[in-house]
């Protein structure tokens, strides 16, 4: 996670340097800004631009923000740039004595509740997070997913998700992974070892529940709540000056074959030689995941059975491309080598299981 935070007092920027300070240590990137007069002796970066400007920049730059003053400030600044609880920066505000750590944006998905939580600890404040689930210490779905990493399908339903459990309803669910933990009382499981045989009929389960899957079509619910981990890397071989829109199209096939959603995927491999083939460079900027590349030694090195090409070994030296850096970069291959249009898509996936 990358904070920003910023303070306007003399006190403020002393709390400032501090917190910046611990939450580096805890693995979190912080960078500390103030107002100029209170920047250097506090040896914090002085805020050369109006807060406005700042506040928006912080916005696409950061994944937190820490305001040390009052709640006014942070609410007056954010405000133009308030989009929804999936893009939204966490923001916290800490008073300028710090006595109180206020979760005031993204709470969940954005983790600004357990940043409120780790500044109290920082501090010997006391956190203040209003949201209902928190304060009657219930299971969230947003923030279960925002722990686990999981791609959240339905912002509308995760909402129905958690009112169900404020107001003290059960909530199905529903894994095709090993969950670690208690599940939690607000859940109903419907494939654990004390469901019934044949459960997972929607007909008989509870009216909505969630689903961890890494398909977005399984629905053992009337509503189901797709909860995806992003834990599959697809490899890729194309030919030179392949278009985006050829290799995409190819993609979305091999997707469909194996009933994998696109938003389970994390990163994008291939051979070094393909490290600048603009088409795959594009798609990757598109879908927004990395693109990772090895050389032909490395690849002859990744374990397991692949399908052998002599076209490619002549072209490449490695007899397969895509199966062997969708393996190296991503663990166990669930789609073999499919090939047309000059692509070729094969899929892996990494150990995975859910923790409560």
């Amino acid at each position: 996670m990358k904070c920003a935070v910023i303070s306007f007092t003399r006190n403020g920027a002393v709390l400032n340097r501090m917190l910046c300070r611990e939450l580096s240590e805890e693995g979190i990137a912080a960078s500390g800004f103030s107002i100029e007069k209170y920047a250097l002796s506090a040896a914090l970066q002085p805020l050369s631009e109006p807060l406005k400007e700042w506040t928006g920049r912080m916005f696409q730059e950061a994944d937190a923000l820490i305001f040390i003053g009052a709640c006014g400030i942070a609410v007056r600044s954010i405000a133009p740039f308030v989009r929804d609880k999936k893009t939204d920066p966490a923001v916290v505000v800490i008073d300028e004595q710090g006595k109180y750590a206020v979760s005031l944006l993204s709470g969940h998905l954005g983790g600004a509740n357990a940043l409120t939580r780790k500044a109290a600890e920082i501090l010997d404040a006391e956190p203040v997070i209003t949201t209902a689930t928190d304060r009657q210490k219930k299971f969230a779905v947003d923030e279960f997913a925002r722990k686990n990493q999981l791609y959240l399908s339905d912002l509308t339903l995760a909402k129905k998700v958690s009112s169900r459990i404020v107001d003290g309803k059960k909530v199905g669910f529903y894994s095709e992974f090993p969950c670690q933990g208690d599940l939690p009382e607000e859940l109903e499981s419907v494939n654990g070892p004390h469901s019934e045989p044949g459960s997972v009929d929607p007909e008989k389960n509870p009216p909505v529940g969630i689903c961890v899957s890494l398909s977005g079509r399984l629905h053992p619910f009337p509503e189901t709540l797709h909860l995806i981990p992003q834990i599959v890397t697809v490899g890729m071989g194309c030919r030179k000056g392949t278009p985006k829109d050829a290799i995409r199209y190819q993609l979305e096939q091999a997707l469909e074959r194996a009933d994998v959603s696109r938003h389970a995927l994390c990163r994008a491999a291939s051979i070094d030689l393909k490290a600048e083939e603009t088409g795959i460079l594009e798609l990757c900027r598109e879908y927004g995941i990395p693109f990772v590349t090895f050389s032909a030694d490395e690849l002859k090195k990744a374990p397991g059975d692949f399908t052998p090409s002599e076209f490619v070994k002549n072209i490449t030296g490695v007899d397969n491309v895509c199966e062997r850096s969708a393996v190296l970069a991503g663990g166990r291959l669930i789609q073999k080598k499919q090939a047309g249009g000059g692509v070729t898509i094969a899929l892996a996936a990494g150990e995975w299981r859910a923790e409560f």
